[in-house]
């Protein structure tokens, strides 16, 4: 190709070249202050000891979680019936309560003399009842009301209850419950029915224990709400960890539905409470009182409440038990202005209320089917 000699011919020379003055020679990254070879002793240590901190981090956060998804092997149990609660002899099993209620009611719990006196405690073949005095009686300092506790004690078991009908009302505090009344609460209480007033919110299903027992970021399997998750007594006044179930549950609405049963497992792997409508009780549930064939729980469905020993010893927590039932007026909890006006709409006060209105307690009453007590092989 031919030269243009009208354009001069430039030839680089590397030599000649100079960068501008800001300009940086980029470091090897093996001179940064950043290449391990670089480093002294107290960065080595401050990156060795930020190495164990995550690694730690590491370690809690997956034993954390596997304890959040942790859930005891409910296998299912060789059951036998030990204990029948039923028939005419019904209140024979059970020691009556008597003296100063301990919650605070508006009360007087009469002894046995006085209850049959009164028709409070009767029972036929079929049935037992426990109720409120309806009479005209003086209730100026309180109401006649019964509170019954069984004579043997369990440590574990299973327990069938035959609900035909749950008292109600203003003012009434009604439970079914396991408790050891010589040692509250070291050895826990098991309230498997329990509410109060009108009982619309329906049946609440609650623990109460001394400390170290949560029912808090664990695995549950129930059907009904969770209230609280602090089993401890000295937490939350006493609240207990519950579970609350729906309407029909409790009251009138469970009444008009005739009942049903309500069943408890206590064992080592945890506590559930189940409830069955009288419409769809599971079939190895004898509707006969007579019958000594047993359920097995693990064919049942999903319970109304359910409490694994996941963050709770329940061997520790729970023994001696005796099954108690009572019906309490006005009380700590059902006697609260906040529930007995406020949630339960009553009028008046409630010492007011159970003073002047005997008539008002016709719903009052407890009346069972029967009761029966299975024991593990």
């Amino acid at each position: 190709m031919s030269s243009h000699p009208d354009k001069p011919t430039f030839a680089f020379n590397r030599n000649d070249y100079h960068p501008p003055p800001d300009y940086k020679v980029t470091q090897s990254p093996l001179s940064s202050r950043w290449a391990p070879r670089n480093w002294n002793k107290k960065t080595w240590i401050g990156i060795s000891i930020a190495a164990i901190i995550l690694l730690v981090v590491i370690i809690v956060a997956a034993v954390v979680g596997s304890q959040n998804n942790a859930y005891p092997n409910y296998t299912a149990l060789q059951y036998t019936l030990t204990d029948t609660y039923a028939g005419t002899d019904f209140f024979d099993n059970f020691d009556y309560f008597t003296g100063y209620d301990p919650t605070h009611g508006f009360v007087h719990y009469v002894p046995n003399t006085t209850a049959i006196q009164y028709n409070l405690t009767y029972a036929s073949e079929k049935s037992a009842v426990l109720r409120v005095d309806t009479t005209e009686q003086d209730a100026s300092t309180g109401r006649f009301s019964v509170r019954i506790s069984s004579k043997k004690q369990y440590d574990q078991g299973l327990f069938v209850f035959d609900v035909k009908h749950a008292p109600y009302g203003c003012s009434t505090w009604n439970a079914l419950w396991l408790a050891d009344e010589t040692d509250w609460p070291a050895n826990g209480e098991i309230d498997v029915i329990e509410s109060v007033n009108r009982g619309t919110s329906g049946v609440q299903s609650t623990l109460h224990t001394t400390n170290h027992c949560k029912m808090s970021n664990i695995k549950r399997h129930q059907t009904g709400q969770t209230l609280t998750t602090n089993c401890w007594n000295a937490t939350d006044s006493n609240a207990g960890c519950g579970v609350q179930g729906p309407q029909e549950t409790y009251g009138s609405a469970f009444n008009a539905a005739a009942g049903g049963i309500y069943a408890c497992e206590l064992r080592s792997a945890g506590i559930r409470i189940w409830f069955f409508p009288r419409d769809n009780i599971p079939s190895d549930i004898p509707s006969d009182i007579t019958n000594t064939s047993a359920p097995d729980p693990s064919n049942w469905p999903t319970p109304l409440a359910d409490f694994p020993n996941t963050h709770c010893d329940i061997n520790r927590h729970f023994r001696n038990q005796s099954i108690i039932a009572n019906i309490d007026l006005c009380g700590d909890w059902a006697g609260a202005a906040s529930v007995y006006s406020g949630e339960g709409g009553c009028p008046g006060t409630c010492a007011g209320f159970v003073a002047g209105n005997a008539t008002a307690f016709g719903e009052a009453f407890w009346e069972w089917g029967g009761w029966r007590v299975y024991s593990a092989r």
